[in-house]
């Protein structure tokens, strides 16, 4: 179904609006993922749901996705769930060249804790909590001749948590730079400057703010260096931890092609040694991606961030992107079901971490095969407990599709996470789990409208506490039906 109700001088959006209804049904020999007195459940559920997705218009994208899941568990202990899930993102130029505005929401079910279950929320809501995040930010660019660009942006987001499973978040943000035009060849250079008010309930509100300067110089046609000097001067409660203080780094960038690029950095900032990284690869039929990020942060803003990371095939190649919508500037893009998407595991925790998270993907398709990788780390340094405790999750995710007949794929898909949370974050003692996946399918497209799958999956938790072992076993029949 296809709307077309808005004209815009770069030509009419039209809107695919796309009804569906899918159902599900799970048997589990483990429901509760328990180490002992197991027990086994039937699950169905029913989700009705909606896409809408913006076309013919470069200046407005948008993309939204909904489904309300009803859930029956059969068990010993029969229990039913309804849950909300939303993804949405949006981007628009709203006066040519100069006002612009970017949105993302979303409706999750998160993890607790990283020591709980793992399961989803279909399974075992037992350590999951619906959570909603929000970003609406309007922002201009101006270009002052071929001297310098401006850009000033206003940022309204935050993250609300079901059953105070943490404190909601609401925070304000102004953002404002200056960078070097066109008439600047080899040198480049950029200040920079932001304030983040966050409003917590039930919690200690926080202030950040950061002035910045960046140079770069280009050595060769592929090799710059670059560098960069700030001040951070923020305003939230600590545990003797150090909150402002001056920065800075040093590092070199290189791009021996169009397709390749990395950049690596290294410095000191008020929290310690600072370093930074950002890779990108690409060829025919590969596209490689990784980087490296610190800061002080809080749950809400992590949430935010961590988008699914998504290959999109496009007509300029592979590419990834973060979030519903395809890489910007490029066209006939279609999504790779099997490229590794999904986000960090992450534990849902109150106050300010300083947050180190290292995540790469690699993704490759040729034919009727696709292989898809995912590595991430991300470190959370508490800084408003005594101690300043620190948990840490890891992990690696592989997939694999095989097009065996023009309507139906093989998957298959291997994981392991660990998870590592101090006695000072888990009041039942320290903890070190191993976590395995895996699992194999098939999906059918019977014909335009309706298509199914059947997954087959194994799952084990080894921890330091063998209370917290478990085995699971599940085989899951699905079908959507889309209008």
């Amino acid at each position: 179904m296809t709307l077309a109700f808005l004209a815009l001088p770069a030509g009419a959006v039209e809107w695919k609006f796309s009804p569906s209804v899918s159902g599900q049904a799970t048997y589990t020999d483990n429901y509760r993922q328990a180490h002992d007195n197991t027990q086994d459940a039937l699950i169905l559920s029913v989700t009705p749901g909606f896409s809408l997705q913006s076309q013919g218009s470069r200046r407005i994208q948008a993309a939204v996705t909904y489904g309300l899941s009803g859930i029956a568990r059969f068990a010993d202990d029969d229990s039913t769930d309804v849950n909300h899930h939303l993804a949405a993102n949006a981007k628009a130029e709203l006066v040519n060249d100069f006002l612009f505005f970017d949105a993302t929401a979303g409706v999750t079910q998160e993890l607790i804790s990283l020591t709980g279950s793992p399961a989803d929320a279909t399974v075992n809501n037992a350590n999951r909590a619906t959570v909603g995040t929000y970003s609406l930010s309007p922002y201009v660019r101006h270009r002052f001749g071929t001297f310098a660009n401006a850009e000033a942006r206003y940022t309204l987001s935050g993250a609300l948590f079901q059953n105070n499973a943490a404190n909601d978040v609401t925070s304000n943000q102004l953002q404002a730079s200056l960078t070097s035009g066109t008439q600047f060849n080899d040198l480049s250079w950029g200040l920079d400057y932001s304030y983040r008010d966050a409003t917590v309930q039930g919690g200690a509100d926080a202030t950040f703010e950061h002035y910045g300067a960046r140079a770069g110089y280009a050595l060769t046609r592929h090799v710059r260096v670059f560098g960069t000097l700030g001040y951070d001067n923020n305003d939230y409660a600590t545990q003797g931890a150090r909150v402002s203080g001056r920065s800075w780094s040093l590092g070199v960038g290189w791009a021996p092609t169009r397709r390749t690029h990395i950049d690596v950095s290294a410095g000191r900032s008020y929290f310690g040694r600072t370093y930074g990284l950002d890779f990108t690869h690409r060829t025919a039929r590969t596209v490689w991606t990784a980087n490296y990020s610190e800061g002080a942060t809080d749950i809400s803003q992590q949430l935010l961030s961590n988008q699914p990371l998504v290959a999109w095939q496009c007509a300029g190649g592979l590419f990834f992107n973060q979030g519903l919508l395809p890489p910007t500037g490029q066209t006939d893009c279609v999504s790779l079901g099997t490229a590794p998407a999904g986000s960090v595991p992450i534990g849902l925790a109150n106050g300010i971490s300083i947050t180190k998270t290292l995540r790469g993907a690699a993704s490759w398709s040729h034919g009727r095969s696709s292989l898809g990788l995912n590595v991430f780390d991300t470190r959370r340094q508490f800084q408003q407990l005594v101690g300043l405790p620190e948990d840490e999750t890891r992990g690696v995710s592989a997939t694999a599709g095989y097009r065996l007949a023009p309507h139906t794929t093989l998957n298959l898909g291997l994981a392991y996470t660990n998870n590592q949370v101090p006695a000072a974050l888990n009041t039942a003692g320290g903890r070190n789990d191993d976590l395995y996946t895996a699992s194999a399918g098939a999906t059918h497209q019977f014909d335009r409208r309706l298509s199914g799958a059947l997954t087959l999956r194994h799952q084990q938790r080894n921890s330091n506490d063998n209370l917290n072992d478990f085995k699971e076993n599940s085989i899951t029949a699905s079908a959507a039906l889309h209008f």
